[in-house]
């Protein structure tokens, strides 16, 4: 659960500080490095941007099924055999927990890092992601990785 609640915390604190302190807003595309940007983008789909023109019943919908989520999740969790299966259950529960704050509070995730390359005369963009975006994938990483190189499933009788 510390896990859980670090990676919300990180995520919410990041989030507030840019759209509230920092004004990000306004400031439009802030460049940190050649390959790195700050940019505000609101995300009313999910992954990728998928779903973004369901307005709010989509938006409720989504909501639930993320709740759905975290309750599968948090029962995994409480279940699981290892270190780092638990702890990877609880990256992607605070990753989901953060954006689901958002929706609640936003009506959208907010979304504000983009990693770009220069490649030629084009620039190439990845998707615009958050904290909670990079605690998800980190944590489905960690769980393959548990799964494969983990702990074996116990044989049945």
């Amino acid at each position: 659960m510390i896990v859980t609640a670090a990676t919300t915390i990180l995520d919410q604190a990041l989030k507030f500080w840019l759209i509230g302190v920092f004004d990000l807003a306004h400031r439009g595309t802030v460049r940190l490095t050649p390959f790195f940007d700050l940019v505000l983008a609101w995300n009313q789909g999910i992954s990728f941007g998928w779903f973004q023109n369901g307005g709010p019943t989509a938006q409720i919908i989504l909501l639930a099924i993320k709740t759905v989520a975290i309750m599968v999740l948090a029962v995994w969790m409480a279940r699981a055999r290892t270190l780092l299966a638990t702890l990877a259950l609880g990256l992607i529960i605070g990753g989901a927990v953060g954006n689901g704050i958002d929706r609640l509070v936003y009506g959208a995730v907010v979304d504000f890092a983009l990693l770009h390359a220069q490649i030629g005369g084009n620039t190439l963009n990845w998707y615009v992601f958050n904290v909670a975006d990079v605690a998800i994938v980190a944590g489905v990483a960690a769980l393959l990785y548990d799964s494969f190189w983990g702990i074996p499933a116990a044989k049945a009788p």
